[in-house]
């Protein structure tokens, strides 16, 4: 069974910065693309980062370029979002998601349960 636990959201003021982290078991992880994705209220959720199974390369939404880091640990199946210059729209609800065919992820074969991420003015 495939789990993928999210941690590391919370609360920050506008300008500040957190690292999230995506734990995950149950599968090979060196297998999968990893992509962080959000959701706000009353709003689909987006794409935000995605990083290759061997990390070599990554890919951002243009709003996060610059701001936001994804990076993935194969020996600790983590995978990681370093948000940094964090503005009141990047307040979302952020999953990460694993997926076997490609790393332009858009219905990933798995998905964490989510993560809170505020960011108050």
């Amino acid at each position: 069974q495939v789990h993928m636990v999210e941690s590391g959201g919370g609360l920050v003021q506008a300008g500040g910065s957190l690292k999230l982290s995506c734990v995950v078991s149950g599968l090979t992880f060196s297998d999968y693309a990893m992509g962080w994705f959000r959701q706000a209220p009353g709003k689909d959720r987006e794409f935000v980062a995605s990083i290759r199974r061997s990390g070599t390369s990554t890919y951002y939404a243009e709003s996060v370029k610059g701001r936001f880091t994804i990076s993935r640990d194969n020996a600790a199946n983590t995978v990681y979002l370093q948000m940094n210059s964090l503005k009141v729209e990047d307040t979302a609800v952020y999953y990460c998601a694993a997926d076997s065919r490609t790393v332009f992820i858009t219905t990933p074969d798995y998905w964490g349960q989510g993560t809170q991420v505020t960011v108050s003015s």
